[in-house]
């Protein structure tokens, strides 16, 4: 006990103060201990391993391109931008710019949240002439469940939930916020993939007008030499209920092209496609709410991924 209080004022002499000490006869332990690393540093080293962890989770995951239409169930981190040039049954036409794309991030090795811009359209070849901003799908969050790459069973399931804000204009908006829960799944053979999609927006007013509907999307993509993704979806939606469209169920084909991924520089690659896309069902009657919303409609995607 004298050796361990000796040694105490020695040290404290010195301006060393022990950690912590044990008096006994049979002698001291020294604890040490490790201060956590300050929160600035934490911040930054999770952005330094950014694109290493981007790259630990796409490696995990099949290496299929994101078809035209049909949001895929593999994680991305891109920039993306979509234009649409739709006609009308009653013979007017949309003009839609953007698309509603936007930024889409990799966060964690199992997570994508895309932020989307709204997009913007321009109604012509009608009386009145009218543009404006479309309602915003301003944040869609992507957790990815299983996943295995081409080399360990070429196969993925993931759930969304995206959220859309009445944000457009007068002309153009449901009035209403959307909430959108989906399941995704994929499978691939060889060069040869399935991705498809299964949702359900519920409003969450004007439940009586706008009704929920249930989307539906399957993408059939084969993989051609090193830069050709031909493809052919089908999308359609189903209304549960409401005063619009209830019970109406809309059939869109969507044969396309996609060609990429180019490189520009290290990870950055450029990805465009097109496609054209048709409505199949139901017969185009005069009604104000335009089921099936457009005759036809050609669309170019453009995206650069990193």
């Amino acid at each position: 006990m004298r050796k361990v209080l000796i040694s105490f004022a020695v040290l404290s002499g010195l301006g060393i103060a022990p950690a912590s000490f044990a008096a006994s006869d049979a002698g001291a332990e020294t604890a040490t201990t490790v201060a956590s690393p300050p929160p600035e540093d934490s911040l930054a080293e999770y952005f330094a391993d950014w694109f290493s962890r981007v790259k630990a989770a796409q490696d995990s995951q099949p290496h299929w391109i994101t078809p035209l239409a049909t949001v895929t169930p593999r994680l991305e981190e891109e920039i993306r931008y979509d234009q649409y040039w739709e006609s009308r049954g009653n013979g007017s036409t949309l003009d839609v710019f953007d698309g509603g794309r936007g930024l889409e991030l990799i966060p964690t090795g199992t997570t994508e949240v895309a932020l989307n811009a709204p997009g913007y359209q321009f109604k012509g070849n009608t009386k009145h002439p009218t543009n404006g901003w479309l309602d915003d799908q301003f944040l869609l969050i992507k957790q990815r469940f299983l996943s295995a790459n081409e080399a360990n069973g070429n196969y993925i399931v993931s759930g969304f939930l995206s959220v859309t804000a009445p944000s457009g204009g007068s002309h153009f908006s449901n009035n209403a916020w959307v909430i959108t829960p989906t399941i995704a799944a994929g499978k691939g053979w060889g060069d040869f993939d399935v991705q498809a999609t299964a949702g359900i927006a519920i409003p969450t007013s004007r439940q009586n007008t706008l009704g929920t509907s249930a989307p539906i999307n399957v993408t059939l993509q084969y993989h051609l030499f090193e830069y050709f993704w031909p493809e052919f979806e089908v999308n359609n939606t189903w209304w549960l209920n409401g005063k619009q469209r209830g019970g109406k169920d809309q059939i869109l084909l969507t044969p396309g092209l996609i060609l990429g991924r180019f490189q520009l520089h290290d990870r950055v690659k450029l990805i465009v496609g097109g496609g054209y896309q048709f409505a199949v069902s139901p017969k185009y009657v005069v009604t104000s709410e335009q089921t099936p919303a457009y005759n036809h409609n050609w669309i170019l995607t453009a995206r650069i991924t990193f």
